[in-house]
Formats: C-alpha cells, structure tokens, sequence
C-alpha cells in the first residue's frame, strides 16, 4: 500500500507499528509530480477522472486537485458562478480508497483545504452552499476500504457516484459499484467492450468520458444544482 509524502516534507512513516500492520510507506513528492508528468494532459483535463486505490492522505489527489484547480482559475476566474461550478466538476472527477480511516479523513480535508483556499483567494465573498456541496462530494468520492477486496471498512461494497452536468448547472449523480465496473471491463478482451459487444449485456451502457462500456449504475437521483447535492442524500 504505497503512500505519498506530502509537499512540507513529512517522514516517509508515521510509526513502524503501521508500516509493519499496514504496510504504509509515503513516496517522496517529487516522484509523485514526476509519475502524474506522465500523464500530465489528463491531470489538467478539468473533468478527467482519477482513482488512487491507496490514497493515503491525499498527495497524489492533492497534486491533481491543484492541477485542476490552475487550470479552472486561468479560464473561469473572471466569474465567480463559472469558477465555482468548474471548481465543483474538478472535485468531482477524484476519487480515492484508503484503508485507514484517520488517513481517509485527513485526505478529505486536505482536498477541502485545497480548495476553499483556492476560492477564498479569488472570491472572498463565499456563497456558503458551494462550500458544503464540495464537503458532500469528498464524502462520497474519499472512501474507506480495501481497493483489493473492493469492501468499504463495514462489509459492504465499495459505491462510488459519478457526478455529470446534463443541464445547465444541474448535474445528474449515479452510484456504480467498483467491483462491477472493475470485473466487467477485466472481463472482456483487451479490458474494453464496443457497443456491439454491449448487444447482449441489456445491463451494460456506454460512458463517454471513459469512451467505454460500464455496468448500469445501482442507483440514480433526481437532476439537482450543483451547489444542492447534498440535499439529494
């Protein structure tokens, strides 16, 4: 279970009883900057989605997020209701499975922090729903489980919801489970499935973003404003 040092230069361990029970070693930050260099369009795509199945305390997602979030500033910043819902679908593209909750929790902060830092420092004014909508989304996207038996800490399995605006500033939420989107893709040849493969698999839709066919989600919700979300819980 790799793990990320965090850019002020933490120890690589927070105690040996960890490393030994859990296996928790934090990877230097510049190998991190140079692994998401690799893929360095992506990690400035504001709406491409990023999973790390060992997130630790967030500084591979911490990194991404602030990839994002300079991209989102340089085209929208000049119009605080852009910026907040561009803002929002940079947040919503990360995801993270850690399984350590008090790591899990310092991961979702850290993203917050990240981001209401960002905001504040554009817009002092804050429009307080944005705030708890961008909490919302760290609760649902920074998980707590084992990305190898794809359990959530409590048994049950690991649901992920996928966030997409369809409407103006209205975004339609869908729960997957990620051991089926994980064994569907695995499988079929190559990892990937074509329409026509999906002909006899009635459960199975096409996503756009991943260009790839996925399970149907378990769960959909009502289109809701970005800012409301969390009211769809």
């Amino acid at each position: 279970m790799a793990k990320t040092l965090n850019k002020d230069s933490k120890p690589q361990i927070k105690s040996r009883e960890r490393v030994v029970e859990h296996g928790e070693v934090f990877t230097n930050a510049r190998e991190v900057n140079a692994m998401l260099d690799l893929v360095k369009n992506e990690t400035e795509r504001i709406e491409s989605r990023f999973l790390e199945p060992a997130c630790g305390d967030g500084n591979f997602l911490a990194e991404i997020l602030h990839r994002k979030l300079k991209v989102v500033e340089t085209k929208y910043s000049k119009s605080q209701h852009d910026y907040e819902k561009n803002s929002f679908l940079a947040v919503s593209s990360i995801y993270g499975v850690e399984l350590l909750e008090d790591n899990a929790e310092a991961c979702r902060e850290r993203l917050f922090k990240i981001w209401e830092d960002n905001y504040h420092s554009l817009f002092p004014k804050t429009e307080p729903t944005i705030a708890d909508s961008i909490r919302y989304l760290l609760s649902k996207n920074i998980l707590c489980g084992d990305a190898l038996t794809m359990k959530q800490n409590n048994g049950e399995p690991i649901i992920f919801a996928q966030w997409d605006f369809v409407q103006g500033d209205k975004v339609k939420r869908k729960d997957y489970r990620l051991d089926e989107l994980l064994e569907g893709n695995l499988e079929e040849s190559g990892g990937q499935m074509t329409l026509d493969m999906a002909s006899d698999k009635p459960s199975w839709e096409y996503d756009p973003e991943t260009k790839m066919m996925i399970p149907s989600p378990i769960k959909e919700y009502p289109l809701i404003e970005y800012s409301r979300v969390q009211e769809n819980g």
